[in-house]
């Protein structure tokens, strides 16, 4: 090759032109020429000839082989030094087309071109049936004797560029994605007929545009930078979202482009493939489906958020928990003024003019106020909408209304959303989106009224409940003793607080209960009792329970008989016809039983359980007897002594029956502290009783305060203690009857006594310089030793007693109770209990464990009432 002159040309030399060509070609293609330094070239490395490996030598003009480039041993396998001086027809041709071929070549050098194919034998295969493509150009030596020169073709490898240009063509053209091949200047090479269709014009009106002829900015800088990292690095993007316009068009598109880099035969890249697909449609209804999917989590977030809490304000901050941000940027909820008072509502369409108070608002924008309506409200003030307002005839028309963005407000659209519960409107909720977000559409719509429907349904049940609530407290509250109880011998305080005043939460009436009841003989019953469940029905049993031990307690029965009868009435009160049919009869518990035992159904029946601790105090003796039906143990405290509590069997609850209820009796001393309280003190979900009653006794350490003083002081304590539960506190201070406030005398079973009780009566009340009763006294008390003489047995006892009244007591053994009856005019006698009656503030009698007590009352000439005359009170007799 060296011979071969670098400045020849045809016209020059034709045939030492033709050698150069060739061998020129065979340096730019060989990699030994590269590797050993020889080759120069003035194409980039990867030439389509490089690529198609085209070999080339020369026949000299006696018809052999005198020159063989570096491609052709490459191709054929054959050696320079063998191939130079070979005929080409012996080495190439079959032996019976060598005749033919002697002809060609004769042909050939006297000037004829001729194009065949010939097989051979691959250096580097076994296989013969190895093709090239041969193309011969007769050329003329130096000499000017004829010769030819040889370019062969691998057949295969064009075989393989025919065949993948085929499958380029058919996968570029009929694809039904946009494809497109851009250069390495990020160019527009080629487009396919869908893109061209997408974009207009034909494929080759695409011929060197690039991404800024199709994208905005700053979307067309995005996809350029792309570009070049694929084309720098090699990396393929798989699903790269592009979004922009079509001409013709304002809808916005959006495409999923995939993209990866393409290279020649040789490695070499030569640009970017890419394939992109409209993915508009999809994305429209991803954007449906997320929506749908959004819908149905907020749906469920506010069946699981909404209603949680059965107050009005609670429900209306948990509406706006869910939407915001979830659906909307800012929320209100304005609520009828009227139904919050406790008013009630007509069934039908409300009107939207009424006053409405505001009780929730929420926003996710930071110090924004909301905006959505004539001037901004607070949260609780009252307000109303102008008549002709769109708020107004969403209110009218119960249907939500659209409200669009005022211009410069931060408020892009406004749903207004009548509330609706039962085909009333309680309030309106307002959904508002600022600017920037995705508009109010239909979907959006449909949710906001189901949630404020949701809401509105909530939100009456809250009201309802809270009525009711109302009615239950008040009900509840009447049934309680009115201000603050007295007693004889006792000081006393008490403290009622419901379930909602002891957390801070709305809560269930309950059905604890206390009462102080005074007894005949400057006694006193002390009670506390809790019916087990909540609501209105465990306060109408209270109710019932506190009747029924305020009516036994006047039957001055023990306390043991108290509570026996207590149960019999609360196994009654579970049956149907109330405790009118089970109380005191054996029919009446088992029907009771079997009412407990099937299962509830509507107002026909309901096991009622209650505990209950009775107790009796009298100020003369001041001892105590404590009967209980499984209640929490009185607390006692004594001067100088830690508090305990009181060990009084606890039996079993009221209503269980079936066990007798013990009494205990306990003698209490001047100053003593009582202390008699619900569960609800010290008992709740975070702390175990124990722990509360532990702390209830650890914090009656100064039972010397005042009693308000220690109240106040437990109830400070065990505040943590408090659970949802109602407390009733009843605390009594002892302070016994003195010794110079009783007089007490025994007469013998003789008509002397009667003189005789007269004159103590009389010497007793001067001595209390009580001389204004003396009479009224002296006739009375002779009345009452008259009849226990006539009709009593064994000794009889007088006693008085002077306390905030007088009260007269006569004792006998005898076990007839007094009655007393009308006497006809022309009867001598039967006037005595009516003069009792006429003269006295009240009278009685009771049975005592050996026999009875009949028993008077006056007031003191100091107290409001006034003394009835005697003579009077006999002339009115007859």
């Amino acid at each position: 090759m060296s011979e071969i002159p670098a400045k020849a040309t045809e016209s020059e030399d034709p045939s030492g032109g033709a050698r150069q060509e060739a061998a020129a070609d065979s340096a730019v293609a060989d990699p030994r020429d590269t590797a050993s330094g020889l080759m120069w070239q003035s194409s980039p490395p990867g030439s389509i000839y490089d690529y198609i490996k085209v070999a080339s030598f020369s026949i000299g003009p006696d018809g052999y082989v005198d020159q063989w480039s570096l491609r052709a041993e490459q191709l054929f396998g054959i050696p320079r030094e063998r191939a130079v001086g070979m005929d080409p027809i012996e080495a190439f041709v079959a032996p019976e087309l060598r005749e033919r071929g002697q002809r060609k070549m004769a042909e050939i050098l006297d000037g004829r071109e001729w194009t065949g194919v010939i097989p051979f034998r691959a250096p580097d295969e076994k296989r013969t049936d190895a093709f090239a493509e041969v193309y011969v150009m007769p050329t003329v030596t130096e000499d000017g004797d004829r010769a030819a020169v040889c370019i062969i073709v691998d057949v295969r490898t064009l075989r393989s560029i025919e065949t993948d240009l085929a499958a380029s063509q058919a996968i570029f053209g009929q694809s039904p994605f946009g494809f497109l091949l851009i250069d390495a200047d990020l160019r527009v090479r080629r487009a396919n007929e869908r893109f061209a269709s997408t974009f207009g014009g034909t494929p080759d009106d695409h011929r060197g545009r690039s991404v800024h002829d199709y994208l905005q900015s700053p979307e067309a800088e995005r996809v350029a930078a792309t570009l070049r990292r694929v084309l720098e690095t090699g990396d393929s993007i798989t699903d790269m979202h592009v979004t922009g316009f079509v001409p013709g068009s304002d809808e916005r598109r959006h495409w999923s482009v995939n993209l990866y880099r393409v290279h020649s035969g040789s490695g070499r890249p030569i640009g970017i493939a890419w394939l992109g697909i409209d993915v508009t449609a999809r994305r429209a209804a991803a954007r449906e489906a997320a929506a749908a999917r959004r819908n149905l989590a907020l749906l469920n977030d506010a069946g699981a958020r909404i209603g949680n809490s059965l107050d009005l304000e609670t429900t209306a901050r948990e509406l706006l928990d869910v939407v915001v941000p979830g659906f909307c940027d800012l929320a209100t909820v304005d609520l009828y003024q009227g139904l919050l008072a406790g008013d009630e509502t007509p069934p039908g369409l409300a009107d939207g003019s009424a006053e409405l108070r505001r009780v929730a608002f929420s926003s996710a924008v930071a110090d924004a106020p909301f905006a959505g309506g004539p001037e901004p409200v607070a949260v609780g003030a009252v307000h109303h909408y102008a008549f002709n307002s769109p708020y107004a005839d969403a209110l009218r028309a119960a249907r939500p209304r659209h409200i669009p963005a005022e211009d410069g407000g931060l408020i892009q659209s406004t749903l207004a959303v009548p509330m609706v519960a039962h085909d009333t409107v309680v309030g309106l909720a307002k959904f508002s989106r600022t600017k920037g977000s995705e508009p109010f559409g239909e979907r959006d719509r449909a949710l906001a009224v189901e949630l404020a429907a949701r809401a509105a349904v909530c939100i009456d049940n809250a009201r309802l409940y809270r009525r009711e609530h109302e009615r239950a407290l008040i009900l509840q509250r009447s049934l309680l003793p009115p201000g603050d109880p007295e007693a004889s011998g006792l000081d006393i305080a008490c403290r009622y607080l419901p379930g909602n005043a002891a957390t801070g939460r709305p809560s269930e009436v309950g059905g604890d209960w206390f009462d102080v009841i005074e007894l005949p003989g400057h006694r006193t019953a002390l009670v506390v009792g809790d019916v087990m469940g909540r609501g209105l029905r465990a306060a109408v049993a209270m109710g019932e329970l506190r009747t029924a031990v305020r009516t036994l307690a006047q039957l001055d029965l023990e306390p043991a008989e108290v509570l026996a009868q207590l149960d019999e009435i609360a196994r009654g009160l579970g049956a149907p016809g109330g405790p009118s049919q089970a109380f005191g009869t054996g029919a009446g518990v088992q029907q009771a039983t079997r009412a407990a035992r099937r299962p509830r159904e509507a107002d026909l029946s309901e096991v009622y359980l209650a505990t209950c601790v009775y107790a009796v105090y009298d100020s003369v003796t001041r001892r105590c007897t404590f009967a209980n039906a499984g209640h929490l143990p009185p607390v006692l405290v004594e001067p100088g002594e830690p508090a305990l509590m009181l060990d009084v069997p606890p039996g079993m609850p009221l209503g269980v029956g079936g066990e007798p209820f013990e009494e205990v009796e306990v003698e209490l001393p001047e100053g003593a502290l009582l202390a008699l309280y619900t569960d609800g003190l010290v008992e709740s979900r975070d702390h175990p009783l124990d722990e509360g009653l532990q702390a209830f006794v650890g914090a009656l350490t100064d039972p010397s305060r005042p009693l308000e003083d220690v109240c106040d002081h437990v109830l400070n304590t065990l505040d943590t203690h408090h659970g949802e539960d109602d407390i009733a506190l009843l605390m009594a201070r002892v302070q016994g009857l003195p010794a110079e406030s009783v007089g007490d005398w025994t007469l013998p079973r003789e008509p002397r006594s009667v003189g005789r009780a007269r004159e103590y009566a009389r010497g007793q009340l001067l001595a209390w310089d009580l001389e204004p009763l003396v009479d009224t006294t002296e006739l009375l008390v002779s009345e009452l030793v008259t009849n226990a003489l006539r009709y009593g047995e064994g000794e009889i006892r007088l006693r008085l007693l002077l306390d905030r009244t007088l009260v007269c007591e006569v004792w006998d053994a005898g076990l007839v109770q007094p009655r007393r009856r009308r006497a006809r005019d022309t009867d001598e006698g039967g006037r005595g209990l009516q003069l009792v009656g006429l003269l006295s503030a009240a009278w009685g009698s009771r049975r005592t464990p050996r026999g009875k007590t009949v028993w008077f009352e006056l007031p003191l000439p100091d107290g409001e009432n006034g003394i009835a005359d005697p003579a009077e009170a006999l002339l009115s007799l007859f």
